[in-house]
């Protein structure tokens, strides 16, 4: 795996945070959080932030999938030391839109994640409208 951009390792960047409280149930047999558990994390600030951004929900004729996560994982991850989760928006094409990620322990990067969001009508890519494609502009990573 090839590190990260170094820029991209920088909370700040980030227009978006989420912190999260570890479980003792998230640790592996090594007494580190799991990779599923971590995954969980993204999965659910990629929901928050979704939310605060206030995208529309799907319909019958709109909606948001996800089309590709990819995880890197940069260094382990303790309980019960909490998480933050970063989140800002990267440029995308016609129909899609990415996110990236940054899981933050400690003031430590423990992972990144790159999520491709295609939005469709339900069977087949749809270009998005230029006002949604404004908001989303507006969370763009600094």
């Amino acid at each position: 795996m090839a590190r990260p951009d170094p820029a991209l390792l920088d909370p700040a960047r980030y227009p978006f945070a989420n912190a999260v409280t570890t479980r003792f149930a998230d640790l592996d047999p090594n007494g580190h959080i799991n990779n599923v558990a971590m995954a969980a994390v993204f999965e659910d600030a990629r929901l928050r932030f979704i939310a605060a951004v206030g995208l529309p929900r799907n319909t019958d004729n709109a909606r948001f999938m996800v089309a590709n996560v990819t995880i890197d994982y940069l260094a382990q991850a303790y309980y019960p030391q909490g998480l933050e989760c970063h989140v800002g928006v990267l440029p995308g094409g016609r129909s899609s839109w990415n996110l990236r990620q940054l899981l933050v322990q400690e003031g430590r990067p423990v992972a990144t994640a790159l999520v491709t969001i295609v939005f469709t009508d339900g069977e087949r890519p749809k270009p998005i409208d230029p006002a949604l494609r404004e908001r989303l502009d507006a969370w763009l990573i600094r």
